[in-house]
């Protein structure tokens, strides 16, 4: 039995049995929780929907389509009227996160999270306000939102200009959302994306955390779509990209980071800020053309955001805080070769196909 056959099931295959980084042999740094991957965080919820259809050449409003929607519930449908502490940061603006200036103003981070295509976040994030409002009739001390979407661009696989994702669409990846192992690849609001030339999408990884006498846990989710052809790099070794289509470095990556870690809103902006690193790793230099764009936020204080008054919290002190900062790293990085390694080649309008990375390139490649 090899090292990796070794691990435990969920740290080497997806829920549908598509192979993960580590079930390749790419043994990253870093102890992960149990499923490896950002549903580690308790009580957080992870939902797709996904939208394939059609083929050949493009008929805008018709298709080829290849895309969808992921959301994220950062306490799960139970805890959705609790806000939780966050931040957001960003590498390179050519992107869209709504919401941001509300995550500023207060450091609060409210409802759910989506994550679609460039020309659907105004959509998404429209839909998820009805969706809090309407279907769950949840109690609120305001009759406004402000809910947090996000963007990669899909355009080279997909009809982006047919508008196909609809309040529907958010609905379903709202109402699907569930805790547990995570199905990456090609699904959601990955659908469509693009890695390095490869085929990108959805992606997790998570680190077990400890410090101060306890263990925390921290998952990244990424939204991959972003790299040039030729850059990718895994575990320090360039990958050879003969068959990787060239995109130009145009797309974006979106990072979502989630602890159980007692943590106020500028210690978070400070583990968004440590994405990038791990983002390098694989490669990435932040092109001009990509949306490099990052948020993170902890479930903790729980108490502390449900209430009125004069309220007390409790959190790390700065200088504790370098092993998060190591965790955030290390999960961006394996979250991208995930999104990777459990993929497929789609072929999306016009015909455009783009192949997913072969997985004896990679074993070859860190043997030479």
């Amino acid at each position: 039995m090899t090292e990796s056959e070794s691990l435990p099931e969920a740290w080497r295959k997806t829920p549908g049995g598509r192979l993960r980084a580590r079930g390749l042999g790419l043994l990253f740094p870093g102890t992960p929780g149990p499923w490896n991957a950002i549903t580690d965080v308790a009580d957080l919820a992870v939902g797709t929907a996904t939208l394939i259809s059609g083929s050949g050449p493009l008929q805008v409003g018709q298709g080829p389509v290849r895309t969808g929607v992921t959301a994220i519930l950062p306490r799960g449908r139970a805890g959705l009227s609790t806000p939780c502490w966050a931040a957001a940061e960003m590498l390179n603006g050519n992107g869209e996160l709504t919401g941001s200036w509300w995550l500023a103003e207060t450091g609060r981070l409210e409802l759910a999270v989506t994550l679609t295509n460039t020309h659907s976040v105004g959509l998404a994030r429209d839909a998820t306000l009805e969706w809090a409002l309407t279907k769950l009739d949840l109690p609120t001390e305001q009759d406004w939102g402000l809910p947090v979407a996000a963007e990669t661009y899909d355009g080279y696989l997909n009809d982006i200009n047919g508008f196909h994702v609809t309040r529907q669409v958010v609905f379903d990846a709202l109402d699907s959302a569930g805790d547990g192992r995570v199905e990456e690849g090609s699904l959601g609001g990955g659908t469509g994306m693009i890695c390095y030339g490869y085929k990108g999408g959805n992606g997790t990884a998570s680190r077990l955390v400890s410090l101060a006498g306890e263990t925390f846990r921290l998952g990244v989710f990424v939204q991959a779509n972003f790299g040039r052809q030729g850059d990718l790099t895994i575990l320090g070794r360039p990958i050879p990209a003969q068959d990787a289509v060239e995109t130009g470095g145009s797309g974006s990556v979106i990072a979502v980071v989630a602890c159980d870690a007692p943590l106020l809103p500028h210690q978070l902006r400070r583990l968004a800020r440590r994405v990038p690193l791990g983002l390098a790793r694989t490669g990435t230099s932040g092109n001009h053309s990509s949306g490099d764009i990052f948020l993170a936020f902890s479930t903790a204080n729980q108490s502390a955001l449900s209430g009125q008054g004069r309220l007390s919290a409790t959190f790390l002190s700065e200088d504790s805080l370098d092993p998060l900062f190591e965790a955030v790293v290390q999960a961006s990085e394996e979250a991208v070769i995930n999104a990777m390694i459990a993929n497929e080649a789609m072929t999306g309008r016009d015909d455009h196909r783009v192949l997913a990375l072969p997985h004896e390139r990679v074993r070859h490649a860190l043997a030479s």
